[in-house]
């Protein structure tokens, strides 16, 4: 428990420091694309494909991060990591598993492609995007970034993620 507690206070402060500098602003234009071509994904009509697609953009972008920081990729590292946290969500009541599987049902299938994967999709890769940002930013690598640890904070990124991506999808459309 002390261990979660230092590591919110340790990503809080990390946070707040990584924001100012040009090359952490690129690393966030690199989630935000990502955040997009998510959502695309999300629009594939296909069950799993729909799922397998947002999986790889999600560790494309893992991997744009790492070499943006400097740090070596490490695909299996990256998957044990990536796996637990967006677990969490993914079998939620609007998680990417169930969305995903809604799609053949009849008008509802619809409503899910078109409302609900991209907009999980989205969410989930950024805040992806923003945990690995904040422990790159921070001097972190893929041996020392603990997914228990930072699982608050990356639920806490995902309910920003949803606003980030329906302003995004709003920003596509007009």
């Amino acid at each position: 428990m002390e261990d979660k507690k230092n590591a919110k206070e340790h990503v809080e402060h990390t946070e707040h420091d990584i924001h100012n500098t040009e090359h952490d602003l690129k690393a966030q234009g690199v989630i935000n694309k990502n955040v997009l071509w998510a959502m695309g994904a999300g629009l594939v009509p296909f069950p799993i494909v729909d799922m397998a697609a947002v999986s790889t953009i999600q560790l494309k972008m893992v991997n744009e991060l790492s070499k943006h920081y400097g740090i070596e990729f490490s695909k299996h590292r990256a998957k044990n990591i990536i796996g637990p946290l967006v677990g969490g969500v993914s079998t939620g009541v609007l998680g990417m598993s169930t969305v995903s599987l809604m799609k053949p049902i009849p008008v509802i299938g619809a409503i899910a492609t078109v409302a609900g994967m991209p907009l999980v999709a989205g969410a989930t890769t950024y805040a992806l995007g923003k945990v690995f940002l904040v422990h790159f930013a921070s001097g972190g690598t893929f041996l020392d970034l603990d997914p228990d640890k930072v699982r608050d904070y990356f639920m806490q990124q995902f309910e920003e993620g949803k606003k980030v991506a329906a302003n995004l999808k709003k920003t596509v459309t007009a």
